[in-house]
């Protein structure tokens, strides 16, 4: 397939287009349902100022009861307006057109946001122990009573309402800004790569990216030589959309009394620092094992120590590149196994082009899934290359989207899942694929390409993602005592690297920029987005072992699992299926079935 002939995603079913009668009206429709709300929390005394509560609980309960029909109401046309606008601008750094659809949305997003996270939020924790009478009194409060109980929670890191209000509109022209200016930046950045031939030819960064999984050394380090050289052409105003967006952060979660720069997360995971701790443990200590692997792939490329652009090269001989058609055909084949209800879901994505394939200039680099609310559907965005990892990816991106499928019947507030869990789903797909793809393997290379395969993404989720959790914690630290340069976070991006990798990879050629183009650091709501992806590799390896011992018996429990995933916190889910996520020795136990791949990988 050449780029034309790979398939865009449609969002027409959606809104006809961005210039079209139909979202015209749908953005009228939410400023009256802004202001709506508005009027209901004014009128209702909603007011985290209120120095008494003065009604009683049949009143109470009808208020929070209204205010959640509205906000779920709300949550539905704001989630699917955004989700639409971001379509383009994911795909196309350059549609100038939704950029200012964006811009100019955005006060009414934070408007929205403020009337949940501020003035709710901060009222609701005023009701202290009457909160578990309320609950009971109708079906509506019981069937929400996680959602209220957690927003009365998390009041108490708030700061004053006026605070509040203000952070939220000075956001938009400060970290969000930055981190517009990160997306916008990396997105439309291209540099001048030699090809095969020797022709030099100018490719989007996603494409210089996937030049690390190229067969040929040269291109290999062609790619990373250009990275390096057009990271370095925008350092300084990437430095500056870091420190802007690290600085915001660390200012706000101060004022909000959290405990330190993690915590904030942690709540947002719905996890504590105890299960964090455990597996930030586990995982130190399997580091060894993992450099026994990069070790037995560096001598079987005839080398003493893996370079940054040796680490994603493949390893083992297969016959198979797999065109997207093929890929398709592969993920439907080995979803039916699991779960027809999963195959189904896939089937429709491809049917119904809920995917936008190929790499190309102005589309952002990486893999997501957002989910439509409006029509309870998902997207997906790819960068395809037609490697067994981009198959994999695919796999990854359509759990999150089967995820989506379970969650469709809940509200909004029921829904709305953190990371560590939203990361099982799309892993498990993942996990699915890979090890029925090694059952198919028909000769040793072609099992030690399939395994590379897959210990390449488990050393990125436990190794790599372990560096990234130690760069952010360590700019977090700094930037609360001055601005960092470039060459600052280079180093400490180089640092944690060799904390992670040790011996396992070259010191001299490791990837000083992966905090340039990564988004994750530079998403103002959502600090240490990286820690999630290892709970949901190693929480899915987990219920993998369960399936793989009871079979389809597993399946509804793990459906109703991710119906569930907006209903209670971690440790209890968890529970459901025996397993003590704050015991260190359950990730130890996961991180026990990646060592064994090693094994069988330095056999090979």
């Amino acid at each position: 397939m050449t780029e034309k002939e790979y398939p865009r995603w449609d969002m027409t079913n959606i809104f006809p287009s961005i210039e079209s009668s139909e979202f015209e009206q749908a953005k009228k429709d939410l400023v009256v349902m802004a202001d709506d709300l508005d009027n209901y929390v004014k009128e209702n005394g909603i007011d985290p100022n209120a120095q008494e509560i003065k009604e009683d609980n049949a009143r109470l309960a009808e208020i929070i009861t209204g205010f959640i029909e509205k906000a779920n109401a709300i949550s539905i046309s704001a989630g699917t307006i955004g989700a639409y606008i971001a379509s383009f601008i994911s795909t196309d750094s350059f549609n100038d057109v939704a950029k200012k659809e964006m811009s100019m949305l955005q006060p009414l997003f934070i408007q929205i946001g403020q009337q949940e996270s501020v003035y709710f939020k901060g009222w609701l924790g005023k009701l202290g122990n009457r909160l578990d009478k309320l609950t009971e009194l109708n079906d509506i409060l019981k069937s929400n009573t996680f959602y209220l109980k957690e927003v009365a929670e998390q009041s108490e890191f708030m700061m004053s309402t006026a605070e509040e209000e203000l952070a939220g509109q000075l956001s938009m022209s400060g970290g969000q800004a930055w981190s517009k200016l990160q997306g916008d930046m990396t997105s439309m950045l291209s540099w001048d790569v030699e090809n095969e031939d020797g022709k030099v030819e100018s490719l989007p960064m996603p494409a210089i990216i996937g030049l690390r999984t190229h067969a040929n050394e040269t291109m290999r380090r062609r790619g990373y030589e250009a990275e390096l050289e057009a990271w370095k052409s925008i350092e300084v105003p990437l430095a500056f959309a870091m420190n802007g967006v690290k600085g915001s952060q660390n200012t706000v979660y101060k004022r909000r009394g959290r405990i330190d720069s993690v915590h904030a997360s942690v709540s947002m995971a719905r996890i504590d620092h105890d299960t964090l701790n455990a597996m930030l443990g586990a995982m130190e200590k399997s580091f060894p094992k993992f450099r026994e692997y990069f070790k037995s792939k560096a001598k079987k490329l005839g080398k003493e120590q893996l370079a940054w652009w040796d680490l994603f090269a493949p390893v083992g001989k297969t016959t198979k590149s797999f065109t997207y058609p093929e890929a398709q055909k592969i993920v439907i084949e080995n979803f039916s196994t699991f779960s027809e209800d999963m195959a189904d879901l896939a089937n429709r994505a491809f049917d119904n082009n809920w995917i936008d394939v190929s790499p190309r200039k102005g589309k952002r680099a990486g893999a997501f899934c957002m989910g439509i609310e409006s029509v309870k559907e998902s997207r997906i965005l790819l960068n395809f290359n037609e490697s067994m990892d981009s198959v994999l990816t695919l796999a990854h991106e359509l759990g999150h989207a089967f995820h989506n499928e379970c969650i469709k019947d809940r509200e909004p507030l029921q829904a709305n899942t953190p990371m560590t869990l939203a990361e099982t789903a799309s892993i498990m797909c993942e996990t699915v694929l890979g090890e029925a793809a090694l059952k198919m393997a028909d000769n040793p290379e072609e099992e030690l390409y399939l395994l590379e395969t897959m210990l390449l993404g488990d050393s990125q989720v436990v190794v790599d993602i372990y560096s990234r959790y130690l760069f952010e914690t360590e700019v977090f630290k700094r930037r609360d005592k001055a601005e960092l340069s470039a060459t600052e976070l280079n180093e400490i991006m180089e640092w944690a690297q060799k904390e992670t990798y040790g011996d396992g990879l070259d010191p001299q050629y490791l990837q000083k920029y992966m905090w340039t183009w990564k988004p994750h650091y530079y998403m103002l709501g959502r600090s240490f987005y990286n820690y999630p992806y290892t709970f949901g590799n190693l929480f899915s390896i987990g219920l993998f072992a369960i399936y793989q011992e009871k079979g389809q018996a597993f399946v509804e429990d793990y459906k109703k699992l991710l119906s569930n995933t907006g209903m209670d916190n971690a440790a209890d889910l968890a529970a459901q299926f025996g397993i003590d996520i704050r015991s260190s020795a359950f990730w130890e136990g996961s991180l026990d079935v990646i060592a064994k791949r090693i094994d069988r990988y330095l056999e090979l």
